[in-house]
Formats: structure tokens, sequence, C-alpha cells
């Protein structure tokens, strides 16, 4: 689904107050059900997840973090959810990118698994007890934050510095899964990626809260950066914030001709494909989508040649987020 653009407003409009009951029952239940007592996984938790609904960086930020495990002498497991997966319903899958689709597992664990192992299921006790069997040291979290299924040794909210919390309220009134004092009571570290005003309040509230707060950008790596730059570009996207991935591309010195947002986790069909193809053609434009994008187009039939634009998580003071990591998983 795509956010309606009135979430994203300073402050609410007409439309947001008037679903504010709805947004404020909901808040309410997400944070009961928050401060529900969870199980120990035996290995420790490390969650990333964020305050609102739709994406602000999570799985860069889960990649970064199972890196720095490793580095540690680590052996990370992911769990996911595996956001429209089919095989989440019943018992845990262990993610393999040769043999399973994203139709199956979700897009987001076919990106992770490269990383370290990952898990899929809808219940996280489930998961994280085939994720201990098989070997893990600590477990890492893409998303749950709201989940209270297991006990976190650490749990850090990735926020979007450019949007933030949006106009401040609860679903279906504004992007916010629960209040946000609710949240940053059950949160011990504040990820903010980019730079903006709205950024900047989170991690005064965090602040506020003790909370550590760490700020970081999405950077290409070195080969997108060689690839892209200077290109002729038709850019398209179905992620929480297409503009973001859009920005990334003019800040390597690209040219779009187009850049086609499409809904967060877009199923893309032939007829997409087939208008990118034509576009392409008309322009004499490389297609360039991201890395999440590009795993769900491996089901359509006939692709034509698409380059993908990788980032990684750079935190801008150095060590902060290996050091909330080691003390998370008792490495002095």
């Amino acid at each position: 689904m795509r956010a309606p653009a009135f979430w994203w407003t300073e402050r609410p409009d007409v439309r947001a107050l008037a679903l504010s009951p709805l947004g404020m029952a909901f808040g309410a239940v997400t944070s009961r059900r928050m401060q529900r007592p969870g199980t120990r996984a035996g290995v420790p938790v490390i969650c990333i997840g964020n305050f609102v609904a739709g994406g602000a960086g999570k799985t860069p930020t889960a990649i970064a973090v199972a890196n720095i495990l490793i580095r540690l002498g680590e052996r990370p497991f992911f769990l996911s959810r595996g956001y429209g997966a089919t095989v989440r319903s019943g018992s845990p899958i262990r993610v393999d990118p040769e043999k399973h689709t994203f139709r199956e597992v979700g897009d987001e664990p076919l990106l992770l698994a490269r990383v370290a192992p990952t898990i899929v299921a809808a219940d996280r006790v489930a998961a994280a007890r085939a994720a201990v069997r098989a070997g893990a040291s600590v477990i890492v979290m893409d998303d749950g934050l709201q989940n209270p299924s297991l006990v976190k040794n650490l749990s850090i909210a990735v926020v979007d510095g450019a949007t933030g919390i949006g106009n401040g309220l609860c679903i279906p009134a504004g992007p916010l899964r629960a209040p946000l004092e609710d949240q940053l009571a059950l949160t011990h570290a504040v990820l903010i990626i980019g730079t903006g005003s709205r950024g900047d309040e989170i991690a005064e509230a965090a602040r506020a809260h003790d909370l550590a707060v760490i700020e970081a950008t999405l950077e290409p790596t070195a080969a997108s950066r060689a690839r892209l730059s200077r290109q002729k570009i038709i850019a398209f996207a179905g992620i929480g914030r297409p503009e973001k991935f859009f920005e990334t591309l003019r800040g390597l010195g690209a040219t779009l001709v187009q850049a086609i947002p499409f809904p967060d986790h877009h199923r893309f069909s032939s007829g997409d494909i087939s208008t990118l193809k034509s576009a392409s053609r008309q322009f004499g434009a490389t297609l360039v989508t991201t890395e999440k994008d590009y795993v769900r187009l491996q089901a359509v039939p006939d692709l034509p040649p698409i380059d993908t634009l990788a980032v990684t998580l750079e935190p801008i003071r150095g060590l902060e987020l290996e050091k909330l990591v080691s003390v998370a998983v008792d490495r002095p």
C-alpha cells in the first residue's frame, strides 16, 4: 500500500483529525500489547524496528548490525515476519535464496539471507527457538519493535530524518504504530538516517528519555557510484519512500529522465515491465531500481536489463553503533 500523503504533513489536517479517534483507539491497543511480558530466547536479541508504518531504513540497519556481530565473532541469525510471504503461517522456514521466491518468504528476507542465516515465521518465539537450535549465538529481528513476544537486549528504532513521525498521530490518522512516548519507553536507542528538522525533534525526544541517539546516512556503494554517476536513468521503486531513492541517484550526478514511484512491496506485473521497457527505449535510458525491488522483479518473465543502486548504512560518529551492539551481546 502507499501511505496517505496527509500522514506526512507537519500538522494534522482535517482528514487526520477526523480519523484521530480511531487512531487513539488503535494506538492504545498497540501500547497495551507492547507491555506484555516476553519469552527469553536463550541468546541475546537485538530488534531493529521503527515507530511508524512504512520504510525508514530498517533492513540496511539490520544488515549493518549483523556485520558488526560477525566481526565480533558471533553467529547472528535474522528473524523476519516475511511481509506478504505465503510460508510464514506455518512452521519457521530457513530462507534459501537459491530456492525460495519473494512470494514464499518476502523480499527483505532474501536480502538478509545474503548476509546471515534468516528465518521467516509469524511466530517470533518459534522462529527464535529454531534459530538457536540451528546454532545462532545472537538474534537480529528485522522489525518487531511493537511485538512483545521476545525479550530484547537491545531495541533500536530507525527514523527517517526527513519525515520523522509525520503528523504525530496513530494509524489510520497518521503513521505512528503507537503513541511516541509509549514506544520511546520500550526503546534503547534511536538511529536517525539523514538530516531534517523532524529527525531533530525525535532526537530531542529520545535524549529526554536518556536514550542513545545515533546519526547515520545511507551511502551508495563505490561500485554503484562508478556505474550510475552521470548516466541517463529511468528510476523506479516500490519502497516506503521512493523519493529518497530518487534523491540519492540525483546526488550521484545521474540524470533522471523519469522517476516512477510504486506502492511499498509492489508486485510488479508484466504490464509494468512492458511500460518501463518502452520508456527505456524511447529515452535511451538505463532502468534502475532498488535491491529490494529487484528481488521482486525476478518473478516477472522476459525481464530487460535493470541496474540496482546498492547502499550501506554509515554511522556519522564512528563506533557508536558498534559499542551498543557489543554491550548487548556482552562483548567488552
